[in-house]
């Protein structure tokens, strides 16, 4: 069986990510500090409670698993205005331990590394749709140490492990087996604090509506979590065939390559509740800015992965998660 080591696996996308490999046969050791993780999340599967910047820690993870094939590196903070108040932390969370991570894989022998970046590096202050080869800008800190992670890792892939960075756009919804989900209870980003105001019976804050796009409200490309999840088993999969020549490393994007504002979410947030929500509209949050969606064939034609859930599905699968978690998480 395949061996995946899964850094960040108790979070909300390594915990999926860790589910998709179960369910394909594939093996995954989880490696999770805790912080933003859960404990919950790790039950059943091989946990190595600690920090990814350990290197006694990863030692010890390969010595006692010298068969694993690939690390999927999803360990990071992920909150815009948080790294906005916060940029040493981030920096010291996001690029300084990733490096000494990777440095505690090459150690180790370790050749591929699929890493979880993100869409927000590009520049986005338009909404217009993006692939892997546009502009990059990124407005915020968080969004800034995943640009120079990924560079980092490009610049060591020539020398060192093989880097497949995925560039997830907006990830929504739970695991269809509501084995993981939504860590947080009150989550920050605007799924989580639409979710949060329709059970508190408050209206949804709609932050910015002068933005260059079609309603004023930001956009995004709405992916379900699952579909990320199935992307993550492709690339594992494909891996060598698709760093096979010179090239040691690449991007590919991870969205629907459909853009929906804000208010096209809260309406088809509607269409799937029975009790309407009301919007309200609020000024732009710190680091924010209109956000972009994917036009990119480049996961098709290098993972073989297309997405098969729908926006609607993904609000569905969101609601049934919030549903169950006071049950499954302790807080």
């Amino acid at each position: 069986m395949v061996k995946v080591l899964i850094a960040g696996g108790a979070g909300y996308i390594g915990s999926t990510v860790a589910s998709a490999c179960l369910d394909a046969g594939i093996s995954p050791v989880i490696l999770d500090s805790l912080v933003r993780g859960r404990r919950e999340f790790t039950e059943g599967r091989t946990f190595y409670e600690g920090d990814i910047a350990d290197g006694s820690l990863v030692d010890r993870i390969f010595s006692e698993h010298p068969d694993i094939y690939a690390v999927v590196h999803c360990a990071a903070l992920i909150v815009v205005p948080e790294s906005v108040a916060d940029p040493i932390g981030y920096y010291e969370a996001n690029v300084a331990k990733s490096l000494a991570f990777v440095s505690h894989l090459h150690r180790n022998g370790c050749d591929r590394i699929i890493f979880s970046s993100s869409a927000s590096i590009y520049r986005a202050e338009d909404g217009s749709p993006v692939n892997e080869d546009s502009p990059l800008a990124p407005q915020s800190p968080y969004a800034r140490t995943k640009t120079v992670c990924e560079e980092m890792f490009a610049d060591i892939a020539v020398a060192g492990p093989r880097v497949l960075s995925l560039r997830y756009f907006n990830p929504v919804g739970a695991d269809p087996k509501l084995r993981t989900g939504l860590q947080l209870k009150r989550p920050s980003h605007a799924l989580g604090v639409l979710i949060q105001a329709h059970e508190d019976g408050r209206p949804f804050p709609v932050t910015g509506t002068d933005y260059p796009t079609r309603d004023g409200s930001g956009i995004r490309d709405y992916v379900h979590v699952w579909d990320l999840a199935a992307a993550h088993i492709a690339a594992i999969e494909r891996f060598d065939s698709i760093l096979a020549g010179p090239e040691r490393s690449i991007a590919i994007n991870l969205g629907t390559g459909s853009g929906t504002t804000v208010r096209e979410l809260c309406a088809a947030f509607n269409d799937v509740v029975t009790t309407p929500l009301e919007t309200i509209d609020t000024d732009r949050r710190p680091g924010d800015v209109a956000g972009s969606y994917t036009k990119s064939d480049r996961a098709t034609e290098l993972l073989g992965w297309t997405p098969k859930m729908s926006l609607e599905d993904g609000l569905r699968s969101a609601l049934d998660w919030m549903s169950v978690r006071d049950e499954l998480l302790k807080n």
